[in-house]
């Protein structure tokens, strides 16, 4: 273990030393992140799953560093320019960015202009120019006339050194680091409609003639301004003022004020035009683009945690449908259990002369099938078929509750509903789908790409490899934060618990299906390829309800059990009495079974557990319904205040489902009556609200509404942000905001020459 590692990511974020070196320890050894938040907290000093999963990210960062360090060493080496000094430069560099720099005047080229004017001779010219000690360039470069050289004239000879000079301000590290701060603190985003494709474009018009400091662009706007760009709508540039860098790169390599001094100013506009301006705005770029990506994912997995962890309605039967208005409104009955234990279809929106069929055929499946919630599809036909629901006059004892479809049609024609309902229709599944959704959201939704599930922003335009790492990492954060009843719990949804993994939970499922239901977590030892780390790893968040363990049911990990037998054996209790006598577990005394491996930490999380053993910690289920007299857009009028749930947290505000079939938008504008600045801090994925109408785009299909207590819907909508009219000042610079692991500008910004 590279204890500068250590050190680095302790400073970085302001942890212990020891907690980031022991958590560093279990990752190493193959240890989970839910697993140390829960089952390590005496080696890591109590670090939660944020600060695990940062250190587990950092130390890939820093080994990643460590490969390209000695590829570069290896790359110097082999081309004989690797000195003592320049090794320890290598060695000393902090960032990727020092180390590039570094490398950059021995990188291997393909061949540049400097390169020619060298092979032509010129080397010795640009020397002396770049001394600037008052020589005559006419004079000096008269010697390096060669036609045979392909140097015709004089000013041949001096544009030759001028080139060899551009690279020369175009490798220095000091004039990279110069350049860079420049661009990092005053650049601007400069975006301008492409001729001719104004109206093939019109969904970007806010950008065909916009301008932005980059430093403080907001993620949208950036992937926004990107895509415009990719689909060849928009021209996009990142620079700060030309001068104020020719200023900067003068300051730094002109020494006088004669003719020499003219030939390198000369070399300076070239070096910046042609060299710097352009590496520096790839890096800007990259790095406005990977703050951009940083920003829409952490809003895509909020959202997602928020979906996942949705209160379930639990274990009800249930009549689920997938509204539709042509094809018909597929049904399907689910027990307790979520099975399937009949599928059908009725008419409802075709005729007059079918509708009364479907209501007799929907009050006859939910007497016979004992129905006790009705699970709707939002999607096409949803209000409609809610509202035919109501008509029927069911027993109010039965819920009617409208669901979100987003990505069941993604599941229902996905390889694991074909391999659940082999001989059922797409539609059927679908329907299958909203109903357990009902049931239990976290269970059916680990069954669909995370990113089919519509919470996202931008979420094509990020690094796909990032995302799907932020958000597998929100899925099983979720799975083991509530547990998994492994007597019931399908493949996906076991594929997520800590320590298993796809090819565990497929032997784990086969195992059940041959041997009948686990009766205790020991059996687990017994299934195939589940060795000792996969079941420490596994075992404290799979549940066994009525097993021969009541433990088996909690969250105490087997490695536990003996404290809690000993507890129980001190009071003379048997460990069902324990756990069922909130007064008596009150009198334990914790500190008499603290050992070096225990601790106070996980004392009392076996103490929490055993007061409400296996606690599902989500909140309870709450029924939600939209106003029943408003079912499309033209339904809606401004002024009008209506019930909503939160379908989605932007960077710019909300999506509020108003059950139109439409979501409308909250701008952050509008969201409280308070400034706001991140819209999670007042909102939350399925968070049900109340909002006002403010507008009805019925062109656009576009529908503004307001969270505020008093909002004037004849308030205009929001502008963007005036065009910035000259570079902001830099920005204050701190440690422990600018890291480079936690601001993508900070590396790039705290370089330092060695």
């Amino acid at each position: 273990m590279n204890n500068a590692h250590i050190a680095a990511i302790s400073a970085e974020l302001d942890l212990q030393a020891a907690g980031v070196k022991e958590t560093a320890t279990l990752i190493e050894n193959g240890a989970t992140v839910p697993f140390i938040a829960r089952y390590r907290k005496e080696a890591t000093g109590s670090l939660d799953e944020v600060n695990i999963t940062a250190i587990r990210d950092r130390l890939q960062q820093l080994a990643e560093l460590d490969q390209r360090r000695e590829s570069i060493l290896k790359s110097l080496q082999e081309h004989g320019h690797l000195t003592d000094e320049l090794r320890q430069n290598v060695l000393a560099a902090q960032t990727l960015t020092m180390l590039e720099d570094l490398y950059l005047p021995y990188r291997p080229k393909r061949k540049t202009r400097a390169m020619i004017a060298r092979l032509r001779g010129l080397d010795p010219l640009a020397q002396m120019l770049f001394e600037q000690s008052a020589t005559d360039p006419q004079l000096i470069a008269a010697d390096y006339v060669d036609p045979q050289k392909e140097i015709e004239t004089i000013e041949d000879a001096l544009a030759g050194a001028r080139d060899i000079m551009a690279e020369w301000i175009n490798e220095d590290q000091q004039a990279r680091i110069e350049m860079r701060r420049l661009f990092f603190s005053s650049a601007v985003i400069q975006s301008r409609v492409v001729s001719g494709k104004e109206t093939e474009g019109a969904k970007y018009r806010n950008y065909f003639d916009w301008q932005e400091a980059a430093v403080s662009a907001p993620s949208h706007r950036i992937l926004a301004m990107r895509r415009g760009e990719k689909e060849d709508i928009l021209n996009l540039s990142m620079t700060p003022q030309e001068e104020a860098a020719i200023k900067i790169l003068e300051k730094l390599f002109v020494r006088g004020h004669g003719p020499d001094c003219d030939q390198v100013k000369l070399a300076i506009d070239q070096s910046y035009k042609r060299l710097l301006s352009r590496s520096m705005e790839t890096e800007i770029r990259l790095a406005t683009k990977k703050r951009a990506d940083t920003a829409a994912i952490k809003v895509f997995s909020d959202n997602l945690r928020e979906l996942l962890l949705a209160p379930p309605l639990g274990a009800r039967r249930v009549l689920g449908i997938d509204p539709g208005y042509r094809t018909g409104c597929k049904l399907v009955c689910l027990n307790r259990q979520g099975s399937v234990e009949h599928h059908d279809t009725i008419y409802p929106h075709t005729s007059q002369r079918q509708r009364p069929e479907a209501g007799r055929k929907v009050r006859e499946l939910v007497e016979r099938f004992r129905i006790e919630a009705i699970a709707v599809g939002n999607g096409t036909a949803g209000r409609e078929t809610e509202a035919f629901i109501n008509e029927l006059d069911l027993s109010s004892a039965i819920q009617i509750i409208s669901v979100n479809e987003s990505g069941a049609s993604i599941y229902s024609a996905s390889p694991v509903a074909r391999e659940e309902f082999p001989d059922l229709d797409l539609t059927v599944r679908g329907a299958i789908s909203i109903a357990r959704r009902l049931m239990d959201p976290l269970s059916e939704l680990v069954k669909i790409d995370a990113k089919s599930i519509g919470v996202g922003q931008y979420q094509h335009d990020v690094d796909q490899a990032e995302l799907k790492q932020s958000l597998d990492d929100i899925v099983v954060s979720c799975v083991n934060a509530v547990g998994v009843d492994i007597n019931s719990a399908s493949v996906q949804l076991l594929t997520y618990v800590s320590g298993l993994g796809p090819r565990l939970a497929q032997n784990i499922v086969a195992y059940r299906d041959q041997n009948a239901p686990f009766s205790s977590r020991t059996q687990l030892q017994q299934v195939p390829r589940l060795g000792p780390k996969a079941y420490e790893q596994s075992a404290g968040f799979l549940r066994i309800q009525n097993g021969e363990n009541p433990l088996d049911a909690s969250a105490v990990h087997p490695e536990s059990y003996p404290i809690v037998f000993a507890m129980a054996a001190d009071m003379g209790l048997t460990v069902t009495d324990l756990m069922q006598n909130k007064a008596l577990k009150e009198k334990i005394d914790i500190q008499r079974y603290v050992t070096q491996q225990v601790g106070i930490p996980t004392l009392n999380d076996i103490l929490a557990e055993l007061a409400r053993p296996g606690r599902d910690p989500r909140q309870k289920f709450e029924v939600f319904s939209f106003a029943a007299d408003i079912e499309k857009i033209t339904d809606l009028k401004p002024g009008m205040k209506v019930p909503g749930i939160v379908t989605n947290v932007t960077a710019f505000g909300a999506f509020v489902d108003i059950g139109v079939h439409q979501d409308g938008l909250v701008h952050i504008s509008q969201l409280a009556d308070r400034f706001v600045k991140n819209p999670a801090d007042v909102v939350k994925v399925q968070q049900k609200v109340t909002v006002t109408v403010m507008d009805v785009d019925l062109e656009r299909n576009r529908i503004g509404l307001s969270m505020k207590s008093a909002p004037d819907p004849s308030e205009k909508k929001p502008k963007p942000p005036a065009k910035t009219k000259k570079p902001p000042a830099r920005p204050q610079n701190t440690r422990k905001k600018n890291t480079p692991f936690n601001n993508p500008f900070a590396e790039l910004l705290n370089n330092k020459v060695k």
